[in-house]
Order: structure tokens, then C-alpha cells, then sequence
């Protein structure tokens, strides 16, 4: 079964059903951190099964964001897998996650840092409209449009890849992304609620109406999201209005250069299905990174994790 969808889904779509996925992201996430290429190296760090690991693998490579490459050993050939191109720009979305757990998620030990290359100073980069070159910009300061209502729809109707993975009891890896952070982005509905929840949808109807996701299944993504402090849930246990809190608006930088992403490499031939646009300046926003030290933008050769 093929990893991404045919070109009749959305481009938002077909990037959250690769993205969407826990093992996914922490198997993409070793190739950036510690440029983990080998099956037995994903295996150890991140202690899947080597089925697992194989199928998610597999789909990496059918949606290209890896690429296979030979090597000799033992004098047996064996292969390693490359990022590519396409999969290397993802490198925002995940510096984005990386600040967002260092502000917002409660961890037993410090993160890695980051360097900023090109002027020394260990930061976390300021969000910001590369159209002006202002930042930090909130997400109280843009506001989306779109081009039509199948936004999301082809998440659900899209063929289940495999069982949901997310678990809350994950051990902690100080490495990797932490078990709160994969209940947000590592599964593909939950993303797309969090989504919804930023182009103004509050109450569960019209999550129901926007998503297409059965009231089991958006209940309990609702509800976890109030547990963690990402939505402000009904204090009355009803099905009211959900409201981003601070620490889920703070989300919105990861969102941004996911949405620009999809649409840059999925969404060829198509309109945007989503546009954001900086109220200051009145351009779409195009998302980047800047440097709270130097005022310069981050480009992905200028950073460095500092690994304990």
C-alpha cells in the first residue's frame, strides 16, 4: 500500500498521513539529529521492532523523503537511506517542534541547544515573515484563507496506513520528541484538530462538520488536548466551545511550516488550499527563523544541536 495518497487528495492531506505518525518523525528526526542512516543504528536508538521499523522505512521511501544507497560490508552490499531533498527541508517544522517542547513541555533534563553558527550564540529562533523580514510574529498576527472545504477531508478518507501508535508512556529520551509533543503531532488526527482549532473552529459540530472524524474518535483528541493544556476545554463537561489556550496558539509556528511545506511539494498543479497571510505587511506568509542574537536569518547549514 502506498504511503501517500494519489493527487486527488489535498496537499495538507497527503503530508499528514506520512507526517502523522510517531515513528515517522523520530526516524526523520535521528537522520537530522545524529544523522542516523543504517536500519541497525534506528533500531537501537529508538527501540522499534524491526517489522516497524521496516514498514515505516518502506513508506518514507514510497513518499521520497528517503532514498535508499549501497554500501559494502562484510562483503555483503547493504543499503543505508539518505534524506532527500524534499525531506531535508523539513528542517524548520522540526526546529519549530524543538522550541516549541523547550518553552512549553516540562522535561527531567535540558534539551540539546542550538548554535547559531554564524554568530556563536545558542538560541531559539524567533518566528518570522520572510516577505518583510519581521519577527517574532504570533499567530494572533496572520489570518488564513482558503480555497475550498476538502481541506482536511481526505484524511479521512484516505486509507488507514496503520494502527496508532501514540503512546503517553513513551520513555524518556532527552534525544528525541517528548510523549506529549507526539500526542499533538504524531498522529494524524490530532494534528488536524489542532489545525481546525486555529482557523477558528470552537465547537464539536463543526470540528464533527470540518474533520469528518467519527464523535469517538474527535472526543477523545478533544478531551486529551484540554488534559494538556492545548485547548481550553468546556468547564462543564458539555460540548461547548474549545479555545486555543497561550501554550497551543505557541503551536503555530510548527502548523505554518508544515501547511508551507505539503503545499510546495505535494500541492504542484493545485491552489493553496490554505493561505496565511502577515496582516502587517499584507503578504503571504512565508515562514523563517531568525536569530534573537544576531538579527539574522537561520538557514538549516548555519545551526548546530549541541548533543549532552
Amino acid at each position: 500500500m502506498p504511503a501517500v495518497p494519489d493527487a486527488s487528495s489535498s496537499a495538507i492531506g497527503r503530508a499528514l498521513l506520512i507526517l502523522g505518525d510517531q515513528w515517522a518523525l523520530r526516524i526523520l528526526q535521528r537522520a537530522f539529529l545524529t544523522r542516523t542512516r543504517r536500519f541497525a543504528d534506528w533500531r537501537d536508538q529508538l527501540g522499534m521492532s524491526e517489522s516497524v521499523l521496516a514498514g515505516r522505512i518502506r513508506e518514507l521511501v514510497t513518499a521520497e523523503l528517503l532514498v535508499p544507497a549501497p554500501y559494502r560490508e562484510g562483503g555483503r552490499t547493504r543499503h543505508e537511506y539518505r534524506l532527500t531533498p524534499q525531506a531535508v527541508e523539513l528542517w524548520s517544522m522540526l526546529v519549530a517542534i524543538w522550541a516549541w517542547e523547550r518553552e512549553w513541555v516540562e522535561h527531567p533534563a535540558d534539551p540539546p541547544d542550538l548554535l547559531h553558527n554564524r554568530c556563536g550564540a545558542c538560541v531559539v529562533p524567533q518566528f518570522g515573515c520572510w516577505s518583510c523580514g519581521r519577527a517574532p510574529v504570533t499567530a494572533r498576527e496572520t489570518r488564513t484563507t482558503r480555497t475550498g472545504e476538502e481541506t482536511f477531508a481526505s484524511v479521512a478518507a484516505a486509507p488507514r496506513l496503520h494502527r496508532r501508535t501514540v503512546r503517553a508512556d513513551t520513555a524518556y529520551d532527552r534525544l528525541s520528541y517528548y510523549p506529549e509533543t507526539l500526542e499533538i503531532l504524531g498522529d494524524r488526527w490530532s494534528t488536524v484538530v489542532l489545525a481546525a482549532a486555529f482557523l477558528g473552529v470552537r465547537r464539536f459540530v463543526d470540528f464533527q462538520a470540518e474533520l469528518g472524524a467519527a464523535p469517538s474518535v474527535l472526543a477523545q483528541r478533544l478531551r486529551r488536548f484540554g488534559e494538556l493544556g492545548v485547548l481550553g476545554a468546556p468547564e462543564d463537561g458539555s460540548r461547548g466551545d474549545y479555545r486555543l489556550t497561550t501554550k497551543g496558539m505557541a503551536f503555530f509556528p510548527v502548523l505554518s511550516f508544515l501547511v508551507h511545506w505539503a503545499q510546495r511539494w505535494y500541492g504542484a498543479g493545485q491552489p493553496a488550499a490554505l493561505t496565511i497571510w502577515h496582516q502587517e505587511c499584507g503578504a503571504v506568509l512565508a515562514p523563517m527563523f531568525r536569530c534573537p542574537s544576531c538579527h539574522l536569518p537561520v538557514l538549516r547549514d548555519e545551526i548546530t544541536f549541541k548533543i549532552p
